[in-house]
């Protein structure tokens, strides 16, 4: 257990933002493969509603990731989840306005369309969770 804890500790001394772009991508991935998994279901005429499914389900496993292994913060689950909730809202919709963007202008494979939205808006997403969800708030002495 105390080989456990020393590693987690270590990890936690990592830079945020290196351990955002690898625990990021893991969740990014995990977004991707739950979007082209439903719009293979679902069908691609019905990509927006795809992107509801992929955020709604990503979204509980990044939260626990984000908490525990990028921000390493303890306590206050309900408070950053909330906060979280709010910051996933901005990414949707940031999600969902870049992806019809895409879609209807410029690239129109779905697919690709979704890859690059889902990194411009991982920026965005990193940027919230550091600063708003997940800020520790440092004591004054």
């Amino acid at each position: 257990m105390d080989n456990l804890k020393a590693l987690y500790n270590a990890w936690c001394k990592i830079p945020d933002k290196i351990r955002f772009l690898f625990i990021g991508g893991v969740n990014a991935a995990i977004s991707y493969i739950i979007f082209a998994l439903a719009l293979f279901l679902i069908g691609e005429k019905h990509y927006q509603i795809c992107v509801i499914l992929q955020w709604t389900i990503s979204s509980v496993f990044s939260y626990f990731n984000q908490k525990f292994f990028v921000f390493c913060t303890k306590g206050n689950y309900l408070k950053e989840y909330l906060k979280c909730c709010s910051t996933w809202a901005v990414s949707y919709f940031l999600n969902v306005i870049i992806l019809e963007l895409l879609v209807r202008f410029a690239i129109k494979n779905v697919y690709l369309s979704q890859f690059i939205s889902i990194f411009l808006v991982s920026v965005v997403t990193y940027v919230l969770f550091k600063y708003f969800a997940f800020k520790v708030h440092k004591k004054v002495e």
